[in-house]
């Protein structure tokens, strides 16, 4: 059984180091290593709620309300979007 390093969860098979595109990601991958050794369960069932990045844990932000779009707002994406495929 090979050994999991915190190093090789942030590069690539080169060892160059690998940026998250997504800053709430990045919040995940530090909890997962760094308070919980690598497990994804410990991540869940994390109690530290004094912990100011605990309400980000689970990789999606709380505080972001869903996005409500009009029928005139989604007939307009898709018209984008199919313009886009061609």
């Amino acid at each position: 059984m090979s050994k999991l390093h915190y190093e090789d969860q942030f590069t690539d098979e080169n060892g160059n180091f690998q940026y998250y595109q997504n800053p709430v990601k990045a919040i995940r991958a530090k909890c997962k290593w760094d308070c919980c050794a690598g497990s994804d369960k410990d991540v869940e069932e994390c109690n530290c709620t004094k912990c100011f990045l605990w309400p980000f844990r689970l990789g999606k932000n709380p505080y972001r309300t869903p996005r409500v779009l009009s029928e005139e707002q989604k007939a307009a994406i898709a018209e984008r979007l199919q313009r886009a495929k061609k």
